[in-house]
């Protein structure tokens, strides 16, 4: 990927360093994003419950993606302006606070060059048009979402249908597939996984996943359209089992405990996304 930036026209680089450097910046507030919503879920649903039972909220501080500031878990140290750059700083630091020396996990870091690199490249293979624009959010969303599915194994509404509308919106004049093709790739998204989940209870009388999983697929579908359904589906499963096998075998991972199907299916749609029709020919023709 960064051959491909170095070596590439200027009228290709300097969109996709100024996307990098933005990419930075968003992914240090995906990191916001990816630890304080589910919280704000939670503290949403303790107060309804209260409400409910006619009790005081228990939750009645600011708390969203804005306030209050960062600060380290650990000491409550806010977190300044310079501690605060993407990547520089965790180096400057050393991976540490600046006040106690706690240290600070590496997926931070982490995050905000994985966002920072795959904008550069999703410019530069899309252009900085409308269409090419509209990749961002597609990747900064479906990155968000992986790492809350990982910590919470929930995939929140608000950024499931966010994805999906913005998917629609896209494809209004056809930015990736036509409109059609869009809206039956929503529905279609979404009752595949429904109709495999009720088939799965009604057969185990176990739920094989959560309502989160549909609606991720039925946005995909919404970006690429019903005709790489199949092959999202046939990826995403694929990686998921030998993942999931791997995990039993090596992790010693219990096989009654849930594994987040959400990860997989957005690393799917991302492929989806930057290959097409080549992808989906190539796992059509393997089978």
């Amino acid at each position: 990927m960064l051959d491909l930036l170095l070596f590439a026209p200027p009228g290709k680089i300097y969109p996709a360093a100024i996307a990098g450097i933005l990419g930075l910046l968003i992914g240090s507030f995906l990191n916001v994003v990816i630890y304080r919503m589910p919280k704000m879920m939670q503290r949403e649903s303790d107060n309804y419950i209260a409400e409910e039972l006619g009790r005081e909220p228990p939750h009645t501080d600011r708390f969203n993606l804005i306030m209050p500031r960062s600060a380290c878990p650990q000491c409550g140290h806010q977190i300044t302006a310079l501690e605060n750059i993407p990547v520089l700083s965790y180096l400057f630091l050393g991976g540490k606070c600046s006040a106690c020396k706690a240290k600070i996990p590496w997926r931070y870091p982490l995050i905000e060059l994985v966002t920072g690199l795959l904008s550069a490249y999703l410019i530069w293979r899309f252009g900085s048009g409308l269409t090419g624009l509209a990749t961002l959010p597609f990747a900064w969303l479906l990155l968000a979402m992986t790492f809350i599915d990982l910590d919470t194994q929930f995939l929140p509404d608000d950024l499931t249908y966010s994805l999906l509308w913005l998917g629609l919106l896209v494809n209004l004049k056809g930015g990736f597939v036509p409109l059609q093709d869009a809206v039956i790739g929503a529905a279609a998204g979404y009752l595949a996984l429904w109709s495999i989940y009720w088939l799965f209870k009604l057969t185990t009388g176990k739920e094989g996943m959560g309502y989160g999983d549909f609606k991720l697929l039925a946005a995909l579908g919404a970006w690429m359209g019903w005709t790489m359904l199949p092959a999202i589906i046939l990826l995403s499963s694929a990686v998921g089992a030998v993942v999931g096998i791997c995990l039993i075998l090596f992790a010693k991972h219990g096989r009654d405990k849930p594994i987040p199907f959400g990860p997989y299916l957005a690393a799917a749609g991302m492929l989806a996304l930057l290959a097409g029709k080549p992808l989906s020919q190539f796992l059509y023709g393997f089978l």
